[in-house]
């Protein structure tokens, strides 16, 4: 054999070893991406989820806090209004203002809670006697704490 087919040969191998080493290359590296894609598509899952639980969070935080606000307006009326039915000196105002705060709990709820404001208005306005404006009003205040406390 001549030098030249020697030559010939030893170049042809390392072609065809370069090929076979370049297309093992390749495939490693598409499974490489592949699974690198997957890793960041999972942490991109993950992130997702906990922007989303975050943001419920702070969303029924903000729906408790305005409840419990409105629950008080309404009670700080319904108070107001006992108190001026105990000693009948009562502001011209104090309807209107627990009228307000009703509606707020009525628009607010949940059923219970403007069920039980709702009582203890009527029975301010039918001047019950003041052991059943304390029990309409301890039926409230029980309530709106149920409704007040976050979904465990």
């Amino acid at each position: 054999m001549s030098e030249w087919a020697i030559a010939l040969i030893a170049a042809g191998s390392a072609v065809a070893g370069s090929v076979v080493t370049g297309w093992y290359t390749r495939t490693a590296g598409i499974r490489q991406a592949d699974a690198a894609r997957h890793a960041g598509d999972r942490q991109a899952d993950a992130l997702l989820d906990s922007v989303r639980m975050t943001l419920r969070a702070e969303s029924d935080h903000r729906e408790f806090a305005l409840r419990r606000q409105i629950y008080a307006e309404f009670l700080g009326s319904a108070e107001a209004r006992i108190l001026a039915e105990r000693n009948g000196r009562g502001q011209a105002d104090d309807e209107v203002a627990l009228q307000r705060a009703l509606s707020g709990v009525l628009l607010e709820g949940p059923p219970e809670a403007a069920t039980a404001a709702q009582h203890l208005v009527d029975s301010l306005r039918r001047h019950e006697r003041p052991d059943e404006l304390k029990r309409a009003k301890l039926e409230f205040v029980s309530v709106a704490q149920e409704c007040c406390q976050p979904p465990r």
